[in-house]
Parts: structure tokens; C-alpha cells; sequence
């Protein structure tokens, strides 16, 4: 998930929901837990996400969270579809203002 992320200013780790989760300026990019891994597309650009061969509607404690989405299982192996998510939550990420 690093080398999809790249190197970039505000780009930052930090341990979350049981893993580890990547913030740009603040905001949630994506991250890995357990078997999965979560990518933050944002709203609009969730059906778009979701559209994608392996991807499904993200979900935690039996509670669906909007504007996220999750990978796992084979579809994780997928470089170019990480590739794909890791760019459309970045952006997602990048459109927020900076957190304090």
C-alpha cells in the first residue's frame, strides 16, 4: 500500500481499526486491517469504486460507512486495481481542507 501511496508531502501513517491506516493531511486515505484493506474514495466517487471487479461496500460492526470501500481475498493482488483506489482516495483526501 506504501509504494501505491508514493511519496508525497502530508502523507502520513497512523494505527487504526485494528491496522494501519495511511492520512493525507489528516484525512483517512485507506488502510489495512486484518485480511482487508479500505480505501475512502469519498461519496461521489464510491459507485465508481464499487463498479470495480473484487470491490465491495465497507462496512464495520454492522454499520456500512459511507464514502468507504474494501478489498480483499485475491482482488488484493490486483496492482492495478490498489493502483485505481489509491488514486480516486487521495484525490478524495486531497479536495478536503487540512485538519488543524
Amino acid at each position: 500500500m506504501r509504494a501505491d501511496l508514493g511519496v508525497r508531502p502530508g502523507l502520513s501513517e497512523m494505527k487504526m481499526f485494528g491496522g494501519l491506516c495511511f492520512l493525507l493531511h489528516g484525512h483517512m486515505v485507506c488502510g489495512i486491517m486484518k485480511n482487508a484493506a479500505m480505501y475512502r474514495p469519498g461519496k461521489a466517487a464510491r459507485p465508481k469504486a464499487l463498479a470495480l471487479p473484487g470491490v465491495e461496500p465497507m462496512a464495520m460492526g454492522g454499520r456500512r460507512m459511507s464514502g468507504f470501500v474494501q478489498v480483499a481475498g485475491d482482488a488484493l493482488a490486483d496492482d492495478a486495481l490498489r493502483q485505481k483506489l489509491a488514486d480516486m482516495s487521495l484525490a478524495h483526501a486531497a479536495s478536503l481542507p487540512p485538519k488543524g
